[in-house]
């Protein structure tokens, strides 16, 4: 199955949420100065800008161009206490569930004339207010769950009490206002796709003045990813894909060819069959090598027979662990 990069959008009312989606997806959505103007997520599918993209487009003739793409989710302002059903709830906090990782946009800037729900701009304290409002969501998801293994465990279900310690250790973290992003790769806590487990971006709505140093060492102390953008005009969508596939370890690699050139995600360090995968299943499950070289080497070459004469293409095994720009011809059975 193809890699597919999804991020939700979280944020206080008002802070920007709405105008950053719609800076990424061109889309004319609702926006409005006033908490809960959006109810139902707005998703957006944005492509990966990348020059490399373009510059093989051209060397190969190709008819089509195919870019890597991100889903962004914007959903409706958290608020403190939604938890407990202030504004709209948290419920709709189940639609990002699903994505790979969560970008938390958080008011730097100041301006008396919009709206703030807590009554002024404070970065620290608004991220805490989203911390806290994720990990009650997930306090409620764990509970439910540990009563239902605390049933399979009665049954005998060895396995199930393992999956117990593993909850419980989250739920005292959780309980703690602390994300779990250490269980992740727990098959019991991937399951339940827990929101503070997934990767976290902090999006600065606002300048470099507006970022204290008191904020940039809460940030360092909490290794949390940042960045900081004006959203009130049209941001470049580079920095926040940089900062995304840096947080979550991704990478692009491409295919070129005279039908199309396409670029596909993959997380770093992984072997050419499961990037082969990546393109189609039955290329991971009949993999027998891959034709690689990096895109830089297929560009100064002037094209892939070029590349081959110059000794720049390499046969590559299963091992093999794909690099970023690599480009590839997938030989399979």
């Amino acid at each position: 199955m193809s890699y597919k990069l999804s991020i939700g959008i979280v944020g206080l009312p008002n802070v920007g949420k709405s105008t950053l989606f719609k800076h990424l997806t061109a889309q004319d959505i609702h926006i409005a100065n006033y908490p809960f103007a959006t109810i139902d997520p707005n998703v957006g599918i944005v492509p990966v800008p990348d020059e490399r993209l373009k510059k093989l487009t051209e060397i190969s003739k190709s008819k089509k161009t195919i870019p890597a793409v991100v889903e962004f989710y914007d959903i409706a302002g958290l608020v403190k206490g939604a938890n407990k059903g202030e504004g709209l709830g948290n419920q709709f906090l189940t639609h990002i569930r699903d994505c790979k990782a969560i970008v938390q946009v958080v008011r730097a800037f100041k301006n008396d004339e919009i709206i703030h729900v807590e009554g002024a701009p404070d970065p620290l304290r608004d991220i805490d207010i989203i911390k806290t409002e994720l990990a009650l969501k997930d306090l409620e998801t764990v509970g439910k769950r540990i009563q239902s293994i605390d049933k399979d465990i009665r049954a005998g279900d060895k396995h199930a009490t393992h999956n117990r310690e593993v909850l419980t250790k989250v739920q005292e973290k959780l309980s703690r206002n602390e994300y779990t992003a250490e269980f992740a790769d727990e098959p019991i806590v991937a399951e339940l796709h827990l929101l503070t487990s997934k990767p976290q971006v902090i999006l600065l709505n606002g300048c470099e003045a507006d970022v204290t140093e008191e904020m940039k060492k809460e940030f360092e102390k909490s290794a949390a990813h940042w960045l900081v953008e004006d959203l009130s005009s049209p941001m470049s969508l580079d920095a926040l894909i940089r900062k995304a596939y840096e947080t979550l370890g991704l990478m692009s690699f491409f295919t070129t060819g005279e039908d199309e050139t396409r670029a596909w995600t993959c997380p770093r360090g992984e072997k050419a069959p499961q990037a082969a995968g990546e393109i189609h299943t039955d290329f991971e499950e009949k993999f027998i090598r891959a034709e690689v070289i990096s895109c830089d080497k297929l560009l100064a070459a002037g094209g892939w027979n070029e590349g081959k004469k110059k000794g720049w293409v390499r046969i590559e095994g299963k091992e093999y662990v794909v690099e970023d720009g690599d480009v590839v011809v997938i030989r399979h059975g």
